[in-house]
């Protein structure tokens, strides 16, 4: 899927995502602007990093509405048979990841291991989800990634925009 992150005016409070599926269909959502790297493309860095498929991206890709995805499983054409609970855990722990990480880019703290676990631990709680495992490589690319990200995203002029591919993942 393509995903297609246009700046907007500095005036507007939220940038725009559009969502390209691979069938040519597709879907629109808003970006509040946060001083950090929107919500939305952290869910791009934690999803094409670890090759989830069942984020809030690949639920999109899978063909649900954005403002939909997060209700994860009800009513998602893309699950397999007995799939559905699975799909819910992936995308509860893919939200505390992205949780956890925007907390520590807030606080501008991107090398503490414990304090990232520890939210991810307290997301994946809230969520009713086990924590994935993750090692200090892993977390240290999703933070490098997320950087890189962030280098491309403000370098954007107002009206320019931003072209991702999200590649097709695994269950992570």
């Amino acid at each position: 899927m393509k995903l297609i992150a246009e700046k907007r005016s500095p005036r507007e409070r939220h940038d725009q995502l559009r969502f390209v599926r691979a069938d040519g269909s597709g879907a629109a959502c808003m970006m509040p602007r946060q001083g950090i790297l929107p919500h939305d493309l952290l869910h791009y860095v934690v999803e094409s990093t670890l090759g989830c498929r069942h984020g809030f991206l690949g639920l999109v890709a899978a063909g649900a509405q954005p403002a939909f995805a997060m209700d994860v499983g009800a009513d998602d054409d893309s699950a397999k048979p007995g799939e559905p609970d699975a799909i819910r855990s992936e995308a509860a722990r893919v939200e505390a990841l992205v949780e956890a990480m925007q907390a520590q880019l807030w606080a501008g703290v991107t090398d503490d291991m414990v304090a990232f676990r520890l939210g991810v631990e307290g997301a994946c709680a809230s969520r009713g989800c086990a924590p994935p495992a993750l090692d200090d490589a892993v977390i240290t690319g999703l933070f490098e990634a997320a950087a890189a990200l962030a280098e491309r995203w403000n370098a954007v002029p107002p009206h320019g925009v931003l072209e991702l591919e999200l590649p097709r993942g695994s269950t992570c």
